[in-house]
């Protein structure tokens, strides 16, 4: 068993950057631009316990934001077991973190996360 902790130095601008647009996007009332952010950055952090968790507090917050009951309570779960199972290495790798699809669904991981992730994972 694998046990992750902190995210690569390497991957941490592409998890900032698509938490960085999320809120630009939120800002400007693009709210389903703002949504496919947090998704990305919840496929990069995914495998890193705090990284994990801290995309569904933002998730969290998106739901409470835009009164989404649904969101509201498919993340409560979510934040309190999410970063656990990154710990433990395990994780449905390329899930992308809503209330919107099963929580231990592996999903395809988009093309260019799919990039950065090899290649940030080879630099570190």
């Amino acid at each position: 068993m694998k046990f992750n902790t902190t995210m690569p130095l390497a991957l941490q601008p592409f998890f900032k950057k698509e938490l960085a647009d999320a809120s630009t996007c939120f800002s400007k009332n693009n709210l389903q631009q703002s949504w496919l952010h947090l998704e990305r950055a919840h496929i990069l952090g995914q495998p890193y316990p705090f990284a994990h968790s801290y995309v569904h507090w933002k998730m969290l917050l998106f739901g409470i934001k835009t009164k989404n009951t649904k969101e509201i309570i498919g993340q409560i779960p979510r934040l309190l077991v999410g970063g656990i199972k990154s710990f433990v290495g395990n994780i449905p790798v390329g899930n992308t973190g809503g209330a919107n699809v099963p929580p231990l669904r592996p999903m395809k991981i988009p093309k260019e996360l799919s990039e950065i992730i090899k290649l940030t994972n080879q630099s570190s």
